[in-house]
Formats: C-alpha cells, structure tokens, sequence
C-alpha cells in the first residue's frame, strides 16, 4: 500500500482548500491533461475565494467552490459523475456549516445539476431538530423539483471526464472566513459500475464531511465504505477536540481507513487557518488559496 503523503501549512483569513478527488489518475497522464486538471482547481478557488470578496462567508465559499468543481465535468462529480451498473448517474452530496452545525445532504439523485446546491436547500429546510438533513433516491429528486433547481441536462455530462480523474473520485471544498467561521462541503459521483443506490461516505456527516468551529473543517475522497466505517471525520475531529496536532490528527484517522481496506485522501482546515492533506494514492487534485494566492498540485510532490 502507498505510503500516506502528508502536506500541511499555515493560510492566512479568509482562505479556501479544495481537492478533486484521490486515485491512480497521475500515473500516465499528459501534461496536457493535467493542465485541465490545475486549470479545474484555479477556476474553482477563484470562484470560491470571490465569495469572500463580495462579503460573503465560508459557506458560500465552499459551496461555490464545489459548484465549480462539479459545473466543470472534469471531475467525478456533477457533469462528470461517473455511471452505474445500469448506466444511469447517481449523485451524492453534503454541506455543513461550522458556525451554527447546520447540515444538508443528497444521496443517489438523479435530478438536481449541482447536487451541492441541493445538499444546501436541504440544509435549508431546518435540520436536525426542524427537519431531514439527509434525502435519498426519488425523494430527493422530488424535493429538487418541488424547490424548482436546476434540472441535470443528460447531455451535459461527460462520463468519466475529459480529464484523468479517478474513477472513485470525489470533490471538496472547505473554507475559512475572517471571523473564523468554519464550513464544509463534498459533491461525488460515486464509484464508476456501483450498484444503482450505492452510497459512500460524502453525504454522511461524520463520515466523508464535517465542519465545526471548535474544531476542523474536514472533506474526504476515497473509498466511501472504509470512510464510513472507520468514522473518518469524526475521528479527526474527536482527535482534535483532545489536543492532537492536525496533521497527526488526520494522518492517523486515514491509517484507520487504511486498515479498513480503503485507501483515498483529505483535506482539513482550522479556523486559524491551519490546513493538511494527506492521502495514500499514487494522486490526489488539491489546492488552497488565501489572500497571498493560490496554489495547485494534482499529483504527488515525490513523483
């Protein structure tokens, strides 16, 4: 098993860490395919960190940087979702807000054309004391339709991407804004020939997603399964809560994934402004971005 890359820094407020998703897509690509892939994470850090600029906060950061991720069809999320066993196109998502714990998700949709949006009418609605956090299958679809969001476009999307992604991919944004306020948000298609219905860890809170102002901001890609088992995300969390340093925090939550049988990567994000990644695959499409500028990597720095 490839040995867990660890990259980890201090950004200044407000900032914004996005991934495209962990896997084996760096091993034969072209320059000019990861070419597309950076110009994917600028655009998106660009779109998520102008949120900022125009007064807004990191939910609207993270959210608008998932947006463009998925807008894109470069990655396995949106557009680029990745079909089923039966062909069709599954999508999952979650938001979560670090301020106030407010929460949405979406699991195996097939209506809305951003499923981070959707997640985010459904935070909308009020949950966990007022309403549902998480929707599934047609009662997301319908609850999509009912709150009149865009509808996908089967002809938008683009399969497995005009860029290398992985197959088992997922996008991610986390963000931080000046007050400190913390938020999450995780947008997948889901694994390419999964069973129609099939759910990973990105909608499940605790599980591939997680913000909290107290604590860490946190999105995941990867093998879903291992992620919800292992309790990825909150595991980070609990470690952080209890004093460990954030890279040894989701290092070690990652060799609890590892030991699961799964493999994938995570970015987290402090509220003062300290982030990591770490992921054990031969790549993982990631990016931050603050006041001094932006920076992408879609590969290994020791490859």
């Amino acid at each position: 098993m490839t040995e867990i890359a660890l990259e980890s820094g201090a950004l200044s407020l407000p900032a914004v860490v996005i991934h495209g998703g962990a896997g084996e897509f760096g091993r034969s690509s072209a320059p000019a395919e990861l070419a597309i892939l950076t110009d994917g994470l600028l655009a998106a850090l660009a779109a998520g960190f102008e949120m900022f600029v125009g007064g807004g906060g990191a939910l609207e950061a993270a959210v608008t940087a998932v947006a463009s991720l998925e807008s894109s069809g470069i990655f396995n999320a949106g557009r680029g979702a990745v079909a089923t066993s039966e062909g069709t196109v599954e999508t999952d998502a979650a938001v979560m807000d670090g301020n106030s714990g407010a929460a949405g998700a979406i699991c195996a949709a097939t209506w809305p054309q951003s499923p981070i949006r959707a997640a985010q009418a459904v935070m909308a609605l009020g949950g966990p004391s007022n309403g549902p956090i998480l929707l599934a299958g047609p009662g997301a679809d319908r609850f999509c339709e009912a709150a009149d969001l865009a509808r996908r476009d089967p002809a938008s999307l683009t399969g497995e991407g005009v860029a290398p992604v992985s197959r088992t991919g997922t996008v991610g944004a986390i963000a931080v804004d000046l007050e400190g306020h913390l938020a999450a948000a995780t947008s997948t298609g889901g694994r390419l020939g999964q069973l129609p219905g099939r759910v990973g860890d990105s909608p499940i809170l605790g599980a591939g997603t997680w913000a909290d102002d107290r604590t860490v901001a946190v999105s995941a890609t990867g093998e879903g399964e291992s992620f919800i088992v292992a309790g990825f995300a909150h595991r980070v969390d609990w470690a952080i809560s209890a004093g460990e340093p954030l890279e040894v925090a989701v290092g070690t939550a990652l060799e609890v994934v590892r030991a699961r049988g799964g493999n994938g990567g995570a970015i987290a994000l402090t509220k003062n402004g300290q982030f990591c990644v770490a992921f054990d695959t031969y790549a993982m499409a990631r990016g931050w971005r603050d006041a001094t500028g932006a920076t992408v990597r879609p590969i290994r720095a020791d490859r």
